[in-house]
């Protein structure tokens, strides 16, 4: 069994944006809003990086992210801890940058969250 419920997947699937934690090597935080999260397989999301340079720029130096998607009205959410991994090429990156330029949008970076921890409704 994977690391994300199937309860997580559905919350994730269902509640846009999810928010983005991310730290440089030196430890300054930064969050960015994601519109594009999305459950890849039972042990990893994705997002697409479309104008997030700081997100990518602190992956790159440290890869340890936090996701966090919630609905204030319903109370409901989830939240992921892993590893990022940034992507400018390969199937992936193709496929989602396909999906995305049907709207005439760039993709910069795809990036892909290995979750080594995922808990919902906190």
């Amino acid at each position: 069994m994977g690391k994300l419920s199937d309860k997580i997947k559905e919350t994730i699937a269902e509640i846009r944006p999810g928010i983005i934690a991310t730290a440089s090597k030196d430890g300054r935080p930064n969050a960015s809003v994601k519109g594009s999260i999305r459950v890849l397989d039972d042990d990893h999301v994705v997002f697409a990086d479309i104008s997030s340079p700081r997100t990518i720029t602190n992956l790159k130096e440290n890869p340890q992210v936090s996701v966090l998607v919630f609905h204030p009205k319903s109370m409901r959410g989830c939240r992921i801890w892993g590893t990022g991994e940034v992507l400018s090429s390969g199937q992936l990156f193709e496929q989602i940058n396909r999906e995305f330029a049907e709207r005439n949008i760039k993709v910069n970076h795809v990036v892909k969250i290995t979750v080594e921890e995922a808990q919902d409704n906190f």
